[in-house]
């Protein structure tokens, strides 16, 4: 694995942004909300709504920013757990690659977004053929070759198993960077636990919204009266995993989606790695433990919270500008 290991002094962000938590907080805020919109108003501008095929009557949203003349290739962004194509992140960086030329689809998973209506089963982090079907769709439907794809959080560790499918699925994936990937979800999940429970909160209540959202439009499918009484993530995951994700168990479900242990050895596709020490979700102990393999490029920072890595108060990121530029090296390798 060629592992790159950028130091405080190569990635040192603005007095007031060093904090994890400021990082984090920040990251998703109002604040950078308008920042970010403001930016990427031509990719926004240029958005089509496209309801694409996941497989066996599965119906996912995304939004198709096509460049208006000659394009550098397309580029599709995956969100984390509870966030969507909506999302700061993925906003930031979909604008500054439609600027630098390249075609955006933003995807949302399964009932996140506005898409809770689109499927009467709910969202659970195994569901990776629908969303392969979907890009094959995609990568049909606009013609795209050689493209890239990213990731962020349970986003970035979708994308890395989409880098072990897309051989075998005939998807002409050519460069992968995922940011944060969530690579054992046992220790994400600890992580949470023994951190600020701030964090923990946080995924608890939007989780909440979005399962009393589901549950209003299949009132007859779905009871989750028992599961709000629950206390903390843990129990309430277990609690899906084994009910309605129709597993045996929590770590059962867990190992469905991990990429740990000798995984990604099989990786073929060039994929970048961005992760940071202070990441208060996704230990950076996880990366440690990766497989050695030349088409993996591991980059840990000091600094940049879970996703975040804001480099000043202008808002700029770090990811954005890892993700722009191993989509920029992708291009020149396709052309060549």
């Amino acid at each position: 694995m060629k592992r790159t290991n950028i130091t405080a002094e190569s990635f040192l962000p603005a007095y007031g942004l060093r904090s994890t938590h400021t990082q984090s907080l920040i990251n998703s805020s109002g604040l950078r909300r308008r920042i970010v919109t403001k930016r990427s108003i031509a990719m926004l501008d240029a958005e089509q709504d496209w309801t694409v095929d996941g497989g066996d009557g599965v119906r996912l949203l995304g939004h198709y920013s096509r460049q208006p003349g000659e394009s550098r290739g397309l580029v599709v962004l995956f969100h984390g757990w509870e966030g969507s194509s909506r999302s700061n992140y993925i906003v930031a960086a979909g604008g500054m690659l439609y600027e630098r030329g390249f075609d955006v689809f933003r995807l949302n998973f399964r009932d996140h977004g506005d898409t809770h209506h689109l499927n009467t089963g709910i969202f659970h982090s195994c569901r990776l053929d629908e969303v392969v079907h979907a890009l094959q769709d995609i990568q049909e439907r606009t013609g795209a070759r050689d493209w890239a794809l990213s990731g962020y959080s349970l986003g970035g560790n979708f994308a890395l198993r989409v880098a072990l499918s897309a051989p075998a699925a005939g998807l002409s994936l050519k460069q992968v960077v995922a940011v944060c990937p969530v690579v054992s979800p046992s220790n994400a999940l600890k992580a949470m636990e023994d951190g600020p429970r701030g964090y923990e909160s946080y995924f608890i209540r939007k989780w909440a919204r979005s399962l009393r959202h589901k549950q209003s439009l299949f009132p007859d499918d779905y009871e989750y009266e028992e599961w709000h009484a629950l206390g903390n993530l843990r129990e309430r995951t277990g609690y899906l995993a084994t009910r309605y994700y129709e597993f045996n168990s929590l770590e059962e479900y867990f190992d469905g989606y991990s990429i740990a242990g000798d995984r990604l050895a099989a990786v073929k596709i060039p994929s970048t790695i961005l992760t940071s020490e202070d990441d208060m979700v996704v230990p950076v102990s996880d990366f440690r433990d990766l497989p050695e393999n030349e088409n993996i490029e591991l980059l840990v920072t000091r600094f940049g919270g879970h996703c975040a890595f804001l480099k000043n108060w202008k808002m700029e990121s770090l990811a954005d500008d890892i993700i722009v530029e191993r989509v920029l090296e992708n291009a020149r390798r396709s052309s060549q």
